[in-house]
């Protein structure tokens, strides 16, 4: 792993036995003694503390917050004009094609965009606003800073005995706290249907927070297993396997992302690459759809397996994405793409396992409810 990238934290990573392994050019955690199961059980009835400092934190700014939200809607389909201060949102980088290049958080500070992006894409994400942007908006990659999040329900409680601030802070806030004795950019937010926090600190005092993080009662160390197991229970997409530079958003059923304001007929409609494309599929429907997909019986339905319309012959109409067993639910999930006429919830599909083909069911997501703080 000599060729990987390391995160500030890497050397508390070998020293809680954690296992490493390559991801996005990083040496990361996938899990600690107490396994994978146990830490997603973990953080859904206590604290998990995970390491995301692979992911691309940026600041843009520029003469005003109006100069940089409009120069950065240009790169989005999300309203940034009307994002208040101290608010986050989610957001999508499109391509000409309408397609998705990145999925991203981007929160207001100030007059400054606080972005964070995926770790696989974080260097074109970066080369993409450069170029994308005018020269009165400045694009800074935030090197010297560590991410850590804090999920679960009792990660609340943690974060806000250190500083009680954080409990006026509702789901998509952003606000600066000090958790023990460090200043940090907080947002309550997370890809685990719980309540957390994402937390931004000095690179240099990342260590230092994390250990004294660990000492809490209830907050434990989670790698990345869980966070597969935990976003996917909470229906939550993963960039380069449940949307790609391929698909829409309209397809993904992430429209909900996309303010009335920016869409057609809206007082910012379009400017955004592909615009034209993603407003079609809008009007029109798309052809296919990400649903949630029950497998019967105990065996997982993992990522590529193709969906059919018939238990023998038929037409393929589709393939999973992302799937695995679900702790909490005590049973397979999956997510993948199905043709419009077979994405009504209820719907038997057939998933072609080693040549045999095994029945599944459309379902309604989330598997697990959302717990956030609204």
């Amino acid at each position: 792993m000599s060729d990987l990238a390391i995160t500030p934290l890497y050397d508390l990573h070998v020293e809680l036995g954690a296992k490493m392994v390559p991801f996005a050019g990083y040496s990361m955690p996938v899990q600690y003694p107490m396994g994978v199961l146990k830490e997603h059980l973990h953080t859904r009835a206590h604290a998990g503390l995970f390491d995301v400092s692979h992911m691309g934190q940026v600041m843009l700014s520029g003469p005003s917050w109006e100069a940089v939200a409009a120069a950065f809607e240009r790169l989005v389909p999300m309203d940034v004009l009307g994002l208040a201060d101290g608010r986050q949102r989610y957001g999508l980088f499109t391509n000409a094609a309408g397609g998705i290049e990145d999925d991203l958080m981007f929160a207001r500070r100030g007059e400054e965009l606080f972005v964070v992006v995926n770790a696989a894409c974080k260097a074109a994400d970066i080369a993409r606003m450069r170029a994308g942007l005018p020269e009165e908006i400045t694009v800074t990659e935030l090197a010297d800073r560590a991410l850590i999040a804090l999920q679960g329900p009792g990660a609340a409680a943690v974060v806000e005995d250190l500083d009680p601030a954080a409990r006026e802070m509702r789901f998509m806030d952003v606000a600066d706290l000090s958790l023990c004795g460090h200043a940090v950019w907080a947002s309550r937010s997370g890809y685990t249907g719980e309540d957390g926090f994402e937390i931004s600190v000095a690179a240099d005092e990342a260590e230092t927070l994390v250990r004294s993080l660990l000492t809490r009662r209830d907050v434990a160390p989670i790698g990345l297993g869980a966070r597969d197991s935990l976003r996917l229970e909470a229906g939550l997409c993963l960039y380069g396997h449940d949307i790609d530079a391929m698909t829409g958003p309209v397809e993904a059923g992430l429209t909900w992302a996309m303010q009335k304001v920016r869409r057609a007929g809206g007082a910012r409609a379009g400017g955004y690459p592909g615009a034209d494309v993603i407003d079609q599929v809008f009007e029109q429907g798309p052809a296919r759809r990400r649903v949630g997909l029950r497998p019967e019986g105990r065996a997982p339905m993992r990522e590529g397996v193709q969906l059919y319309d018939a238990e023998e012959g038929g037409a393929q109409i589709g393939t999973v994405t992302s799937g695995g067993y679900g702790p909490s639910v005590e049973g397979p999930v999956a997510m993948g793409y199905v043709m419009a006429p077979q994405a009504d919830q209820g719907t038997r599909v057939w998933g072609e396992v080693r040549g045999k083909r095994l029945p599944v069911d459309v379902v309604q997501l989330p598997f697990v409810p959302a717990n956030f703080k609204r």
